[in-house]
């Protein structure tokens, strides 16, 4: 059985170790966690024709540098617009390639998004907590975010020259100012011109933007009465409200409950292209029902699912791909004359 040793050489802020997340487990304060942007980090598996989601590299716009110390090992990077060089050759984030003994992959911020998501042909060896290796930002617990001088082991490192090349950048994985939510549970405790506010002026993400969630900056959103509602769940998506009258979607790493009411939740398939967003970036709020955020979703998840099936089949080798190729132009026959 091969393997593949990596040093890290640089880690940013929030450069994380996740899987595809931790679920059945709220009721006990534990939400989900794994990627921001769960449909980059399933293209990055199907990309190296794995069938289930495998353990990965959240990457952070802090960037990554990796160090292969032993052996080979293939690679998938997608999300966001970030750069890769892998040993001095750069290329965009939507990659299949491999890295060598002795090379080093860089992955650095680019035109666009948050993150993006680097995943091994092989088993990444990570710690595991409640039977998942996604780490929750807080606590730490899980495979935990990556740091200078740690090694990550591969096991079972495979080196695919079938899969070797770009992947297409799908137009759902690009963020593109909007969002659908359907609103509520609490609006009925706003002034109507508050929800009136958050449905028709955009709003812009602060810096205040992490795994757990991102604060918007916009029209203050008042109540109509002193309120104090029990704490109750909460989900990925909630747009919650504090007492300031500011609005924060919540993410990843969102708390299960909470005693700030609710102006309205976003829909769960437009969540991975805000997640992509960036600080200053505007975002437009636009209401649906509940009947027709389950007809959104339904059918952005059967555009996802059959972009994901094509890119997840068998590809010809790379030698089988030069075969095909007429790499001598102009040569006709094999005689001199």
């Amino acid at each position: 059985m091969s393997s593949a040793q990596l040093r890290v050489v640089h880690a940013g802020p929030l450069v994380t170790i996740q899987d595809a997340g931790r679920f059945g487990h709220m009721r006990f304060g534990v939400s989900a966690s794994g990627p921001m942007d769960r449909s980059s980090f399933a293209i990055a598996n199907a990309a190296l024709g794995l069938t289930e989601a495998k353990t990965g590299i959240e990457v952070s716009l802090g960037g990554l540098v990796l160090e292969c110390r032993q052996g080979a090992v293939s690679f998938a990077v997608a999300g966001g617009g970030f750069s890769v060089d892998c040993a001095g050759v750069k290329s965009s984030s939507w990659t299949v390639q491999t890295l060598f003994e002795g090379q080093k992959l860089i992955i650095r911020g680019g035109a666009w998004g948050s993150w993006t998501y680097l995943v091994f042909s092989g088993r990444q060896i990570a710690r595991t907590w409640l039977g998942s290796t996604a780490t929750q930002s807080m606590s730490g617990f899980g495979g935990g975010a990556l740091r200078s001088g740690q090694d990550i082991e591969i096991e079972d490192a495979h080196v695919r020259d079938d899969r070797i090349g770009d992947i297409p950048c799908p137009a759902f994985a690009q963020p593109d100012g909007t969002a659908h939510v359907v609103v509520g549970p609490q609006d009925q405790h706003f002034l109507p011109i508050s929800v009136e506010a958050f449905l028709s002026t955009p709003y812009k993400l602060t810096d205040a933007f992490d795994r757990m969630g991102v604060r918007l900056s916009g029209p203050k959103l008042e109540l109509s009465e002193a309120l104090s509602i029990p704490s109750e769940p909460i989900l990925r998506g909630s747009v919650q409200v504090s007492g300031d009258g500011v609005p924060t979607v919540l993410l990843a790493d969102h708390q299960t409950t909470g005693g700030y009411p609710k102006i309205a939740t976003v829909i769960s398939s437009d969540l991975d292209r805000l997640s992509q967003m960036r600080a200053q970036d505007r975002i437009k709020f636009t209401a649906v029902t509940a009947e027709q955020a389950v007809e959104i979703v339904r059918s952005e998840a059967d555009a996802r699912r059959t972009y994901i099936n094509e890119l997840a089949k068998p590809r010809p080798s790379l030698n089988e791909r030069l075969l095909r190729e007429n790499l001598i132009g102009g040569v006709v026959s094999g005689n001199d004359d």
